[in-house]
């Protein structure tokens, strides 16, 4: 391809394919949370978003037909249907640049050229990871917050650290709905259940939780005052799944490192190899299947939490000899039992008085996440007739852009990445004990986190 408007190092850097191969390294080079993404074409001209519909499982037949039915053209069988459920997929366009002068630069300029296009591809992975990240963790962390202030007596409505996973539930017909008087969700505040039927952010966030949402909740009877007590937890009826190391009865973490440690004497409230079991065998209980082409559930995990896991007799006697896979290689720690441990320092942390840090991997099945992705063809479609240049690589569904100097001197080249596309948490409510006897009534199970010290 000739691109004449562009020094003579450059054009031959784009037409040897040294450009499309730089910017590719690092979108290639690690195994992130975007790799467990189910992905779903964006193509041109529908919108900025688009509702998905999941269909469920049907529930087993136990029961045998009665000869005397089987009578008429029906054979006296009842058409069934399948359960649904919603989920709403955006996009939205993230892009970032730099630049090049080409004669400040006039040493080894096309080193300069093909390094910031590796720079790029670095930023573009880990911000389109990141997007995924942020997804899940909002998902999986709702509705499992605790009281922020004590209730001075009885009243309906309480001071919580997070209302995410408290907004919405889903009606009859598997649509999302705000949590209402219509729509209520069951809620556990200490030692009781109420009906949840209303939520408001506060003016101001002073959540402490990752990404958290502070504001109160409003319930349609009277919280007591011994469950509207600060650090009590507030658990919703469908809330995700997550491990920790408790040493209550409601899951919660307790209100120190020193309590965690007694009731947790193998590891001291550290990761175990026990936590990790627990979440592969909850997820195989609930009928998840393992990552898309890997048979493994995957296990993000930041380094210092992992680092609890030498410490485990258990992980002690698992872990024998070093791995040498090319996934290894790149990041993966260890395969062991199903599951994949993969470091990622993208995981978030949170600081909590008397308890410290609190680390939080998360554990991943097929179909946890869902990426829309504008398409190759529909970047075509977008500049059809406004720009024909074809300097712009496709990438992973990132695209690579580099522009002839525009300045008044005719010296500046300008190198840009840009992605058009979006992540969403799909639900699982169909899949419940009524479908799979050993599932749970989370609404979202795909996914678990996994909490330590």
């Amino acid at each position: 391809m000739a691109f004449n408007n562009l020094p003579a190092a450059l054009q031959s850097a784009i037409q040897a394919g040294y450009l499309e191969h730089q910017f590719g390294l690092p979108l290639n080079a690690k195994l992130g949370f975007r790799s467990v993404a189910d992905r779903e074409a964006f193509t041109a001209n529908i919108g900025e978003a688009i509702t998905k519909t999941r269909t469920g499982l049907l529930p087993a037949i136990t029961s045998a037909m009665a000869p005397a039915a089987n009578s008429d053209i029906s054979s006296g069988l009842t058409p069934q249907n399948f359960a649904a459920e919603q989920y709403v997929l955006q996009i939205a366009q993230y892009a970032a640049n730099m630049q090049l002068n080409v004669v400040t630069q006039r040493v080894a300029i096309a080193d300069f050229f093909l390094r910031n296009a590796y720079a790029l591809g670095e930023q573009a992975f880990r911000s389109v990871d990141t997007l995924a990240q942020q997804a899940l963790f909002n998902t999986y962390l709702g509705g499992n917050t605790r009281v922020r202030v004590t209730l001075g007596s009885a009243g309906a409505t309480i001071s919580v650290d997070d209302i995410r996973g408290f907004q919405t539930t889903l009606n009859s017909a598997g649509q999302v709905v705000p949590v209402s008087a219509s729509y209520p969700v069951n809620v556990t505040i200490g030692a009781d259940v109420y009906a949840l039927t209303g939520f408001a952010a506060d003016g101001s966030n002073v959540s402490t939780a990752p990404g958290g949402v502070s504001g109160t909740l409003t319930f349609s009877s009277s919280v007591t005052v011994a469950d509207g007590t600060a650090g009590n937890a507030v658990v919703s009826a469908v809330a995700p799944y997550v491990i920790r190391p408790s040493t209550t009865s409601g899951n919660a973490m307790a209100a120190s490192t020193a309590q965690i440690s007694s009731a947790n004497d193998i590891n001291y409230g550290k990761l175990t190899m026990n936590m990790i079991l627990n979440a592969k065998a909850t997820m195989s209980a609930n009928g998840v299947p393992p990552a898309t082409g890997t048979g493994m559930y995957n296990l993000y995990v930041d380094p210092i939490q992992a680092t609890g896991l030498y410490n485990d007799p258990a992980f002690q006697q698992f872990f024998r000899g070093q791995v040498t896979t090319k996934e290894y290689r790149e990041g993966v720690i260890a395969e062991m039992l199903g599951v994949r441990l993969q470091e990622t320092n993208l995981n978030p942390v949170q600081t909590l008085t008397g308890v410290g840090t609190v680390r939080r991997a998360i554990l991943c099945g097929q179909g946890a996440l869902v990426e829309g992705q504008f398409t190759e063809n529909a970047y075509a479609q977008a500049l059809a007739g406004v720009d024909q240049d074809e300097s712009i690589t496709i990438v992973d569904g990132i695209a690579h852009v580099t522009r002839e100097p525009l300045d008044a001197l005719k010296q500046v080249v300008t190198q840009s990445w840009s992605y058009i596309g979006g992540f969403v948490v799909p639900s699982d409510t169909t899949a419940n004990p009524n479908t799979i006897p050993t599932a749970n009534n989370s609404a979202y199970k795909r996914a678990i986190l996994i909490e330590s010290l």
